[in-house]
């Protein structure tokens, strides 16, 4: 990463091995998530990264109630709930009494939640489509074989390569 007076943090003996690999694809991932962004910015309605990220936790899990929406977001329960109000004001979420337990209120989709999250991820694939079409078939390859073996990867994978300091 070149550093704001023009110096490069990658100079010579600066590091080997796991940690020189983690700075350069720690750049590639920052660029990747300007593209995803910014493809995100250009959908019809602009969500922020958290109601973007509270829709699509509602999709993959189907009638959360808010705390469990907090809780897959790692927010706390208040801004949960003024997160919710806003997308529900936007006609994006709707909440409703659940029917085995009328105390605890579920948060659904709405259609017009649903289209949302269809606009962004079609922009979203155009634009990583763009930018791996004009990598060379071969990095292509190598880069979707390492993003399977990134998947297969525990998500609680250690912070610190084994023997680090």
């Amino acid at each position: 990463m070149t550093l704001p007076g023009g110096a490069d943090d990658r100079a010579e003996g600066s590091g080997d091995g796991a940690s020189a690999d983690a700075r350069e694809i720690a750049d590639a991932v920052e660029r990747l998530a300007n593209l995803w962004s910014a493809a995100a910015q250009e959908a019809a309605l602009r969500l922020s990264l958290h109601q973007l990220r509270a829709l699509r936790a509602l999709e993959t899990a189907p009638e959360l109630n808010l705390t469990g929406l907090a809780e897959r977001l790692d927010i706390g329960l208040p801004t949960a709930s003024r997160l919710c109000n806003r997308l529900e004001a936007a006609g994006m979420l709707e909440r409703a009494l659940h029917p085995g337990n009328r105390r605890e209120v579920q948060l659904n989709l709405t259609g017009q939640g649903r289209r949302v999250l269809r606009d962004v991820a079609g922009r979203r694939t155009e634009a990583l489509a763009g930018l791996l079409a004009a990598m060379a078939p071969a990095e292509r390859s190598a880069l979707v074989s390492g993003m399977k073996a990134v998947l297969k990867t525990p998500e609680q994978a250690p912070s610190r390569p084994p023997g680090a300091p």
